[in-house]
């Protein structure tokens, strides 16, 4: 009984410092340090580090939190919608918009290491499914790639000002309007690694989509 306490009390101990954490980031912006978040989670430093290892680690177990909860759901919700092309829509919509409001906290996690190819994965594969239905029903262009759609969400993040305005919902839908079908055919993707940086390479559901997009073409 007393080890099962201990583990509760351990576990309890880590969600609270990464919670703590990512408020602290979404306030305090990228650099606020480890002793700000151990005061916010009424843990001492000696705590952080026993559980996390360093700064990274804590870094690491916040965006995985963040990516768990408010980032994967919109990805996996897209699945469900009647019009898969407004599926996507809806669900790069309301990615952008919480992306917007985590800035410092992703700005801390590619400095630390946490856009993996797993992380990828995740967010490639539910959004890829939905991309096929799209493109099978001819609703959105077949040489359109699941890359493509996480580079909207960052170039739609590059016009979020200081202020945090909504005003990069225009430019997303500007975006998304160059989605629909065409006759005119995107120069070829590049075959190096693209998002974020992390040289995570090209994903599964990634080689998915451009089979999917060459067999479009083609047939």
């Amino acid at each position: 009984m007393p080890e099962q306490r201990h583990r509760a009390d351990a576990l309890r101990n880590s969600d609270r410092i990464v919670r703590a954490a990512i408020t602290a980031l979404r306030e305090g912006g990228a650099a606020v340090p480890l002793e700000e978040i151990a005061r916010r989670a009424g843990v001492g430093i000696a705590t952080v580090y026993r559980r996390f290892g360093d700064r990274d680690g804590v870094i690491r177990a916040c965006f995985e939190t963040y990516f768990a909860e408010e980032v994967e759901p919109h990805a996996l919700a897209a699945r469900t919608a009647a019009d898969p092309r407004q599926g996507l829509a809806q669900a790069l919509g309301a990615i952008v918009d919480t992306m917007a409001s985590h800035r410092a906290l992703l700005t801390a996690a590619r400095e630390a290491g946490a856009f993996t190819e797993a992380i990828s994965e995740r967010f490639a594969a539910p959004l890829g499914d939905v991309l096929a239905e799209a493109q099978q029903r001819g609703l959105v262009r077949a040489d359109l790639l699941v890359r493509d759609l996480a580079a909207m969400v960052v170039m739609t993040l590059a016009t979020v000002g200081p202020a945090g305005l909504d005003g990069h919902r225009r430019y997303l839908a500007l975006l998304l309007d160059g989605t629909r079908p065409s006759d005119e055919p995107l120069p070829p993707p590049s075959e190096t690694s693209g998002s974020s940086g992390a040289g995570a390479g090209v994903s599964p559901a990634e080689r998915r989509s451009r089979a999917r997009a060459r067999s479009a073409r083609t047939g």
